[in-house]
């Protein structure tokens, strides 16, 4: 069930060739992703990761997850991200989300995030979930600027492609946190 569109504005301080500092204000807007959307996402994770996008996309068919894109004024995805509506009764867990390294700390992010609570509350659901690494405190600062709280921890474990493309399991401890919508 698509939800309706987001705009807004990412702000990047680019450094220009006179060593000045220059702001850069791109307008970009929120939409499904789309299966069509994948190679221009390489960015966002190993050719086994961008194959698990593409099966969460199928059950985004099926109204079990949505599936998020932040685009450019040419339609390009910047960041992306899903919300599961089948891990927990009442709330969207949202996962999976990357923003295209050159553009972090841009607001993307928030934008992203922002839109999923959106999503969730269109579907009459009050709280928000995700889990966070342990080790990644850059993105745990950011969920608890947006208001997520933690409550509790729990392992976590995923394949990942090696740059040979050798695939290992890699396992981890995340930190639970949620915010009510």
């Amino acid at each position: 069930m698509p939800g309706p569109g987001v705009a807004g504005h990412a702000r990047a301080v680019i450094a220009d060739h006179d060593f000045h500092d220059t702001a850069v204000v791109l307008p970009v807007s929120v939409r499904d992703l789309l299966p069509g959307d994948l190679p221009e996402c390489t960015w966002a994770g190993s050719a086994t990761h961008l194959r698990q996008v593409e099966r969460e996309l199928a059950r985004a068919a099926a109204g079990e997850v949505d599936y998020l894109a932040v685009c450019t004024p040419r339609d390009v995805p910047v960041a992306i991200g899903g919300i599961d509506y089948q891990v927990t009764k009442g709330a969207g867990t949202v996962w999976q989300l990357a923003v295209l390294p050159a553009l972090q700390s841009c607001g993307l992010g928030t934008l992203l995030v922002r839109a999923a609570e959106r999503r969730i509350s269109s579907r009459g659901l009050h709280r928000a979930e995700l889990a966070v690494e342990e080790d990644n405190p850059r993105a745990r600062a950011l969920y608890e600027r947006l208001g997520y709280v933690a409550c509790g921890r729990q392992p976590d474990a995923w394949d990942e492609e090696a740059p040979d493309g050798s695939i290992r399991r890699h396992e981890t401890v995340c930190v639970l946190m949620r915010r009510e919508l």
